[in-house]
């Protein structure tokens, strides 16, 4: 059984950063790969950014802008993404969660899932 738990949200001001991290319990093969999903109050949950276990390989929603940045840590088993220049329509909960396959941007592919994170950002 794979958990997921995130950590690392809270408020900051627009322009700001903050450091998502995820704790994955289980084990995670070369075959999988991880994704950072948000989700806005009364919005779908959207896709934000994705890393391939084997070889860190990542892909990013365009709104990004080269703003976040997600990588892994196959020996602390961990999920991290760092966030700067956050815009107040950053605003939401983010999950991480797990896919079998490459990294991909539909919710629905992923089947194991955090709990999630707050994160605020205020203008």
């Amino acid at each position: 059984q794979v958990q997921l738990a995130e950590s690392g949200g809270g408020t900051v001001q627009a322009g700001g950063s903050l450091r998502l991290s995820c704790g994955i319990s289980g084990r995670t093969y070369s075959s999988h790969a991880m994704g950072w999903f948000r989700q806005a109050p009364g919005k779908e949950r959207e896709f934000v950014a994705g890393v391939r276990w084997s070889n860190g390989a990542a892909r990013y929603a365009d709104f990004v802008e080269g703003r976040f940045t997600i990588s892994r840590d196959r020996s602390a088993n961990t999920v991290d993404l760092q966030m700067n220049s956050l815009k107040p329509e950053d605003t939401g909960t983010y999950f991480c969660a797990r896919r079998v396959g490459a990294p991909t941007t539909g919710a629905s592919e992923y089947d194991y899932w955090g709990q999630g994170t707050q994160v605020t950002v205020s203008s």
